[in-house]
């Protein structure tokens, strides 16, 4: 009896082990991930669930707090592009560092923030044509502009850069000193605070925040170290490439994109989309 007692008590286990693998039960983290249902494309997955959520950071003017909204270029633009497709826009607040991470587990749709195309970039997602120009340039105190005025000049400064930015990857080849903040704003109120001696930021970003009227109007810049173009990211092979391309066509078409850099004084950002 106890023989048999403890045959189906074996048997009971290896039931419940199979129906554990059966169900998912005790699945690796790795199987629970994000992904798309099998023939579904990512733009029937975004309509199927009603909302866009691009990731963005505090990138004044491209996104930037409101009050306890959400403003500025990027955001209109973006605002404008759900409605095209039929959803509603959803803004989340990122780890730029994590961009990439984030958009493949599912967490965002979208990257539009400023987003410099890089060709690592291009190998990582899927990026769309480029809708403006931009620049990596050097910010100090306006006392030390006529100082620092090249780079070489400032090559023993310690600068405060964005984690995982375009500006980090030019100070990490350029073999500057550099701390890491989360964001371009807190690497000018690091300068400022005199935390560090100066900060590599995107030239739209510094156009509209340092210099006489702005809000770091003891800020300014002269040294630029390159020229970019400004992208969205979407994961990769994703058919809301090609919808983003054909909707900034568009909008550079009927104007809506130069009106909104008019807006928000980003006028010499515009460019002519290929094939216009």
């Amino acid at each position: 009896m106890k023989k048999q007692w403890k045959k189906m008590s074996v048997l009971l286990a290896m039931a419940i082990l199979a129906f554990t693998t059966l169900t998912g039960c005790g699945q690796n983290s790795a199987d629970t991930g994000f992904k798309l249902e099998k023939g579904e494309s990512d733009l029937q997955y975004v309509q199927s669930k009603g909302t866009l959520v691009v990731g963005i950071t505090d990138f004044a003017p491209m996104d930037y707090r409101d009050g306890e909204d959400w403003a500025g270029f990027d955001v209109d633009l973006a605002k404008t592009f759900a409605e095209n497709i039929g959803v509603t826009l959803e803004l989340k607040e990122i780890d730029w560092d994590k961009k990439t991470e984030l958009l493949e587990q599912g967490d965002i749709d979208c990257i539009w923030n400023g987003m410099t195309m890089t060709e690592e970039l291009q190998n990582t997602i899927s990026c769309s044509d480029a809708y403006l120009s931009n620049a990596q340039v050097i910010v100090l105190r306006s006392e030390d502009l006529k100082q620092y005025n090249t780079p070489e000049s400032c090559q023993h400064l310690l600068f405060a850069v964005e984690g995982g930015s375009t500006g980090e990857a030019l100070l990490k080849e350029m073999k500057y000193r550099y701390t890491s903040y989360s964001t371009q704003m807190e690497a000018l109120q690091s300068v400022r605070a005199k935390k560090s001696d100066a900060a590599v930021i995107d030239i739209i970003m510094a156009s509209y925040n340092t210099g006489e009227g702005q809000e770091f109007d003891d800020l300014g810049f002269t040294i630029s170290l390159n020229d970019e173009k400004i992208c969205v990211g979407f994961r990769k092979n994703s058919d809301l490439t090609e919808k983003a391309n054909a909707f900034l066509k568009t909008s550079y078409e009927d104007g809506t994109i130069r009106s909104l850099a008019n807006q928000y004084g980003i006028e010499s950002a515009v460019l002519e989309m290929e094939g216009n």
